[in-house]
């Protein structure tokens, strides 16, 4: 037998309008996304010299928005979920926001339908404002709760 003729024959590649074909990005996007959390949950930012030190925090002693995140993800990602929030609430519901537009963006992609997130003005303004008020409620002592 030829050895051109041994090996199966090559698989026809998805169709450009094939589901598997448009779930290529967000599956993509899914495992970055993953990956960056296997890493964080297996090195933990709890250990000192992992991880660069927030900067403001460093210099000013006051928590940014971010601060906590990583220690957030690490508690996420290894089932203390209750430890997570209390690191950063904001971080953990960018994290269930995060899971159910990307359940969205799967479910209309794989139906060739296009994901339209538009926030008005005004609820960008309402965003801000939530992060605003974060940063500052939890550099206040009645809200050391929300501190790292």
């Amino acid at each position: 037998m030829h050895p051109a003729h041994s090996a199966a024959p090559p698989r026809p590649a998805a169709p450009a309008g094939s589901p598997l074909r448009r779930l290529l990005v967000p599956l993509g996007t899914l495992g970055a996304v993953a990956s960056a959390f296997a890493y964080v949950g297996l090195v933990d930012p709890n250990e000192p010299g992992h991880y660069p030190v927030c900067p403001l925090y460093r210099f000013t002693g006051l928590y940014c928005p971010g601060c906590g995140g990583l220690r957030s993800a690490h508690d996420f990602i290894t089932g203390h979920f209750a430890t997570a929030l209390h690191a950063n609430a904001m971080a953990v519901t960018g994290y269930l926001l995060f899971g159910v537009c990307w359940v969205l963006w799967a479910v209309r992609s794989a139906r060739g339908l296009p994901l339209r997130i538009a926030p008005s003005d005004r609820q960008w303004w309402l965003v801000g404002a939530a992060v605003v008020i974060f940063s500052v409620v939890r550099n206040l002592p009645f809200g050391s709760v929300l501190a790292p």
